[in-house]
């Protein structure tokens, strides 16, 4: 547990240092020192980096706390926030806002597109009054395959729109404002929310019937877990778009070292994910002509996936 909490203060450590080090990176090589109040260097740090580096880290800590929560309530290391066709739905409705409204809205339509996704799988695997987490698991799956056919067909008639589209797919913080840092900021209570129920979820990894006979009422855990960790998934992606991976590297890697109580996983993976999203940002935007960051995830992702498969199976 010590070891625990003191990978939180180191954490948080490097959270701040992070924020720091990535405000003052860019394109522009803006210096922190000898800023007047009012001149180009003060805008450029002030109201372009700094709300970028800050909304990625909100988002990297939301998509990660989402992470541990599947990942425990899967019993599932390769579990991540988009298992349940959360990404599929925010994607779909952000899709929609833009063919249909021109891209007004398309954050709040991809907030509710993944909420309805979330409880519409959490809806259809219900039987008899219970959700067993394995017909969630392969009704998730279902339903993001139906989405996504109807979004390949949005993207099909959108034209002109198209473009707009795949960025939003590709995930980016291109157009951030203080805005989406005051929205962002509410990933912190609903993820740190989720603390309440550190005990019940490291029960629950020891197995369903083990989490009754301990009793825990494993339906309402379900269906509260399900609904924070949508909540939060849909906050980031209306902020971000669909990243990918931060949701699946970073609990796993954390878990690695801290171990698996969630009441010190939790926070960590948070705290980890948090600086893991703002340096793929930091480095999305010092490439070329700004690269989306759902591609860096993508790469540092898809090769710690493979990883994890042969190390799973060859155990």
């Amino acid at each position: 547990m010590q070891k625990g909490y003191a990978a939180i203060i180191v954490l948080t450590a490097l959270a701040v240092a992070t924020i720091v080090v990535c405000t003052g990176i860019g394109p522009a090589g803006t210096p922190f020192f000898g800023l007047s109040g009012n001149d180009a260097a003060s805008l450029i740090l002030f109201d372009v980096r700094l709300p970028r580096v800050i909304a990625a880290m909100l988002v990297g800590a939301g998509l990660a706390a989402a992470g541990v929560v599947m990942q425990g309530l899967f019993r599932n290391s390769m579990a991540d926030p988009y298992l349940l066709g959360t990404s599929s739905g925010g994607a779909l409705g952000a899709a929609l806002a833009i063919v249909c409204l021109g891209g007004a809205f398309h954050g709040l339509f991809a907030f509710i597109g993944c909420l309805a996704a979330s409880f519409l799988v959490y809806g259809i695997a219900q039987n008899k009054g219970r959700v067993q987490v394995e017909q969630l698991l392969l009704t998730g799956i279902a339903v993001s395959m139906f989405f996504a056919a109807i979004l390949s067909a949005v993207m099909y008639s959108s034209g002109q729109n198209l473009h707009q589209i795949l960025f939003w797919l590709l995930g980016g913080f291109w157009n951030i404002s203080w805005g989406d840092v005051e929205l962002g900021l509410v990933i912190v209570p609903a993820a740190l929310s989720l603390l309440f129920f550190s005990r019940e979820l490291n029960i629950f990894s020891m197995g369903e019937e083990d989490a009754i006979h301990l009793g825990v009422n494993t339906e309402k855990l379900k269906l509260v877990l399900l609904g924070i960790s949508s909540l939060v998934t849909g906050i980031a992606v209306a902020i971000a778009g669909c990243i990918g991976f931060v949701g699946l590297i970073t609990p796993h890697v954390v878990r690695l070292v801290v171990g698996p109580d969630h009441r010190v996983l939790l926070p960590a993976a948070m705290l980890a994910g948090g600086i893991l999203l703002a340096l793929s940002d930091t480095v999305a935007r010092t490439i070329g002509n700004e690269m989306p960051v759902g591609i860096v995830t993508a790469f540092l992702g898809a090769p710690f996936f493979i990883w994890l498969l042969k190390r799973r199976y060859a155990a």
